[in-house]
């Protein structure tokens, strides 16, 4: 199947590096214009010039627009800036979003879970919102949320990160339910381990990396084209009748079970720590 972006415009946050610049790659490759959003601007435009420079015949154009998703007033800007470019917006690829907690439930750091809830929750709701308005004026459109695997398999002393990625999922089936009356689409993609920088340190750690590959029926690790090509799908009219879908993308880790990092971390916070024991 062919697919075809072309003459429509689109917003990938998080679009400076990992998942993010992949997705955007991948949504210039099939024609689209699109715009990098992210806080570090040196970063959106070191991807932007990569993404540009690909050399797809039929690309479309890429420009960027720092922004930060956790203050509201940014990313109003943000959104006219990008509608500003063609005089619409088709759709949005939402991967910004990370986490300051990880360690055991009663040793988290209050403003560090304050802060992880602020950018997956709170920023996602400000994309979907403001994004959603110029959709609906545009006749329709697709959000996808990046989510993980971690909303729906318990990842064990990752704190926040879960708990506000399940948050993310239910936001975007709500999105589905109220919008699917102005043929705004709104799906959500859990990821499972997919190698980028980020996690550099799991797939360096031999424990890890076997751990992983136990709870995770297809023998290989994610690669960012792999959540770039669903999101590609999503955004595209072969999705038209998709909406309020939660789709993992893990290699079947939803079957099994989340991750075992006891052996990162116990020496971190020792064997009654990770089981809650404070001294």
């Amino acid at each position: 199947m062919h697919i075809s972006l072309a003459d429509r415009t689109f917003i990938v946050t998080g679009g400076g590096s990992g998942i993010g610049k992949g997705v955007a790659a991948a949504i210039a490759a099939a024609g689209g214009d699109v715009v990098l959003v992210g806080r570090n601007a040196d970063r959106l435009a070191a991807a932007q010039e990569e993404i540009a420079g690909q050399g797809v015949e039929g690309s479309g154009g890429v420009r960027y627009e720092p922004s930060d998703v956790t203050d509201e007033d940014q990313v109003t800007r943000m959104v006219d800036a990008a509608v500003a470019w063609n005089g619409r917006l088709d759709g949005v690829v939402h991967c910004a979003g990370g986490s300051e907690t990880i360690g055991p439930i009663t040793q988290i750091d209050s403003e560090a879970w304050r802060r992880t809830v602020d950018l997956n929750v709170n920023g996602t709701m400000y994309v979907l919102k403001h994004t959603a308005k110029q959709m609906v004026r545009g006749g329709g459109g697709s959000f996808v949320g990046i989510s993980s695997v971690a909303a729906s398999n318990t990842h064990r002393w990752f704190g926040a990160y879960g708990v506000s990625k399940s948050a993310i999922d239910h936001l975007m089936q709500l999105g589905a339910d109220e919008l699917g009356a102005s043929w705004v689409r709104v799906n959500s993609i859990r990821p499972g381990l997919i190698r980028t920088e980020l996690v550099a340190l799991v797939l360096d750690s031999p424990e890890l990396s076997e751990d992983y590959r136990v709870s995770t029926p297809l023998p290989r690790v994610g690669e960012v084209d792999d959540i770039a090509n669903a999101s590609v799908f999503l955004l595209s009219d072969a999705a038209s009748w998709i909406t309020g879908q939660v789709i993992n993308v893990d290699g079947g880790q939803l079957v099994r079970r989340g991750p075992d990092y006891s052996a990162m971390l116990e020496p971190v916070f020792g064997a009654d720590g990770l089981r809650g024991v404070v001294g």
